[in-house]
């Protein structure tokens, strides 16, 4: 595929996607080139489309994004041995360096040199190609779809948030917001064997569809009194583990009021702001322990696992459905119909 082109969505400026010809990237020697079939598009691209950085990451030239990504091994490097041509696949996005202490500890998410997809300066995924490291690559059941496949990046977010929550089988979770990543952390509290999930939202269609995500009871805080449904589901009692998702501070401080004395809390998303007041009398008074949650390690075969005979069907959170030539339109549907919108999938190679 020497000298071949293909076709990517790229961010050129604020708010402005265009479609443009660039080189397929050669695969280095421990590298497969994959042909990219279906890319979440996920709340960190809409951020950088919208406002340009993400924290301290800035966005300061034209970028690629996206990075929950499924495909097909079309070209494989000389020193690949686990993976061949043809092997339909899902990507872990971020290439750690192995040799700071978070990767040697074996939480090599917390690697300050990581090279992830869609993060500034590093080119994402709305392309019809792209080379990946041979460790970051995970062939999928033969029954498994390319969304299926692409939804393993967030989904990989919930089976890590359960796990620092230290779920076990017949306990309670309370979820504080059910947009995607609420949704499938509820789907994998339910695979982990939770007893009752309670989903948290201010829109009664997320509500609904979390339904079918594994939630068992639902509280709409636009209708509903936080407390008394609390008191009403655990007796009073209060739930062993409380999981943030929505990036909301009032999300924050409804988790610390929701869980049990000597419950956890997990918080997994990004307020706008980055001090957020707490209780800390209830924090205190409860003994409870308070984890952050920063993307996943380890997660991808057992999400594989997990997802290939889950009675979920995952995909029920995919609401709308774009080619990469309509790219910029997904992201303005994303932005401007909240209410209706969960997960978009967008298609690089062709449905």
């Amino acid at each position: 595929m020497a000298n071949a082109t293909m076709d990517a969505a790229v961010l050129t400026e604020l708010k402005h996607i265009e479609l443009q010809e660039l080189g397929i990237p050669a695969p280095k020697d421990n590298e497969v080139l994959i042909r990219v079939r279906a890319v979440g598009l996920c709340g960190s691209d809409i951020h950088y489309y919208e406002h340009g950085r993400i924290g301290g990451y800035v966005v300061e030239k034209p970028i690629i994004l996206g990075h929950e990504v499924s495909g097909d091994i079309v070209a494989v490097g000389e020193k690949v041995q686990n993976l061949k041509e043809g092997q339909r696949v899902a990507i872990e996005p971020g290439a750690t360096c192995g040799e700071c202490e978070h990767c040697k500890a074996g939480r090599y998410n917390l690697c300050p040199d990581v090279e992830f997809l869609a993060t500034p300066p590093y080119d994402g995924v709305f392309c019809e190609y792209v080379a990946m490291r041979e460790d970051l690559v995970f062939p999928i059941p033969d029954g498994m779809s390319y969304e299926t496949a692409a939804l393993v990046e967030p989904f990989s977010v919930g089976v890590h948030a359960i796990t620092r929550g230290r779920l076990d089988a017949g306990e309670s979770v309370i979820i504080m917001g059910m947009g995607p990543i609420g949704m499938v952390t509820a789907a994998a509290a339910k695979m982990a064997g939770a007893r009752q999930i309670i989903g948290v939202d201010l829109e009664q269609s997320r509500l609904n569809t979390a339904k079918e995500m594994g939630v068992t009871h639902t509280i709409n805080l636009r209708e509903d009194d936080l407390a008394q449904k609390l008191n009403e589901f655990t007796a009073g009692r209060g739930v062993d583990l409380a999981i943030e998702t929505a990036g909301s501070p009032k999300a924050v401080q409804g988790t610390i009021f929701s869980v049990r004395k000597g419950g956890r809390v997990a918080i997994v998303g990004m307020s706008p702001q980055d001090e957020v007041p707490m209780n800390v009398a209830q924090i205190i008074d409860k003994e409870i322990d308070i984890m952050g949650v920063f993307r996943y390690h380890h997660t991808y075969p057992k999400a594989l696992e997990m997802l290939s005979k889950a009675e979920i069907n995952i995909e029920t959170i995919i609401t709308d459905k774009y080619t990469m030539e309509q790219t910029a339109d997904a992201f303005e549907k994303a932005i401007h119909d909240k209410t209706n919108t969960l997960k978009i999938m967008i298609y690089p190679s062709g449905e």
